[in-house]
């Protein structure tokens, strides 16, 4: 899904709704423009890498959320518009350290910062980025400073808490639906609160849209969990079973994992993958390993784990619906609940 999609054409029907989203373009032509002159650094080299993912593409999701929920106050204000910058930033500098960590080869349809020009260059870009993000976001006051630095925190801990994995007696699949709260629901419900915030809108909206943002979050990624196993990768930008290859635990592998101590066909495709990821890791017969490897992954794709992966996600978008409850009756409301159904119907 392009950025340069219009809102209208992925959120409403009616004219008089599109009305109402034509505000929310107007914002996001605001924002793009604002990124385009954020991420500029006066140097030759990080004006060329900061941009790298910049000029890729992306969905402008959490920009677009701080806009929408920013129409429940005083709409496009200049600090709504800052706000929406810094979340769109704050999440780019996280993708190029993620890519590093997942040692992926492709990012929005292009080959990852790290493998155009190294871990070095590319983790110094995130730290750019961020420092960016920093910049802008102190212009904004005290309350968006403590809001920024609790969400990075968060980022982090989720970032590390997958790195290290659960600990002895945590449920693996709990653990890994915590890091997915803390590493992208944390993002995406800032963004949707800093519209409130900035917005002047009324206080009692700002937690309903924290706990949409949280749960959204949530169905967001488990739904890009479904999207990795893809064999498209002209749609999804990256090589199908991304994720597995680079030994990261999705949630498919996890509810196969489970599975396995009792169903033995599962426990010998766990193996089989498990394998597969190893030899090809080891570049011993990694031709073959990868040819294997994407067998294996397809097998996934069609095995009944990834149906419940898919579930789970709309169990989790249903749930951000819920939230909503004490929002007026109106175009936000009804953007943000069409938001939370498409978030689980995409497949890119």
């Amino acid at each position: 899904m392009s950025a340069n999609v219009s809102l209208g054409d992925r959120l409403f029907a009616t004219a008089e709704e599109r009305d109402f989203a034509r505000l929310i373009d107007d914002g996001l032509a605001l924002v793009e423009t604002g990124l385009l002159r954020e991420v500029a650094f006066g140097d030759d080299v990080a004006d060329v890498t900061g941009r790298y993912l910049l000029d890729a593409g992306g969905k402008r999701v959490r920009p677009m959320l701080t806009l929408l929920t920013a129409q429940l106050g005083d709409g496009n204000t200049d600090q709504v518009v800052t706000a929406a910058q810094v979340s769109e930033i704050t999440h780019l500098a996280s993708l190029y350290h993620d890519d590093v960590m997942d040692e992926a080869d492709l990012r929005r349809g292009v080959p990852s910062a790290q493998n155009v020009w190294g871990n070095s260059v590319a983790i110094l870009t995130g730290d750019l980025l961020f420092a960016r993000a920093s910049q802008l976001v102190a212009g904004l006051g005290e309350r968006a400073i403590r809001l920024q630095a609790d969400t990075f925190e968060r980022l982090v801990l989720g970032q590390l808490h997958e790195t290290i994995g659960p600990r002895d007696g945590e449920d693996p699949i709990e653990h890994y639906l915590r890091v997915l709260s803390d590493k992208t629901g944390s993002l995406i419900s800032a963004a949707a609160q800093m519209g409130v915030i900035f917005s002047n809108a009324a206080a009692e909206y700002e937690q309903a849209v924290v706990t949409f943002g949280e749960k959204v979050g949530v169905a967001f990624q488990l739904v890009d969990d479904v999207i990795d196993l893809s064999p498209q990768p002209e749609e999804t930008g990256k090589l199908a079973g991304t994720d597995l290859r680079a030994g990261v635990q999705t949630l498919p592998l996890l509810l196969l994992r489970r599975l396995a101590a009792t169903d033995a066909e599962s426990a010998a495709l766990l193996e089989r993958i498990e394998r597969d990821v190893d030899d090809t890791a080891a570049e011993a017969d990694a031709a073959d390993a990868a040819r294997d490897l994407d067998d294996a992954i397809a097998q996934l794709r069609e095995h009944r784990v990834t149906r419940e992966t898919l579930d789970e996600a709309r169990r989790w978008s249903r749930e951000a619906v819920e939230a909503l409850a004490p929002l007026p009756e109106g175009p936000v409301r009804k953007a943000l609940t069409r938001f939370a159904e498409s978030v689980v119907e995409r497949t890119s």
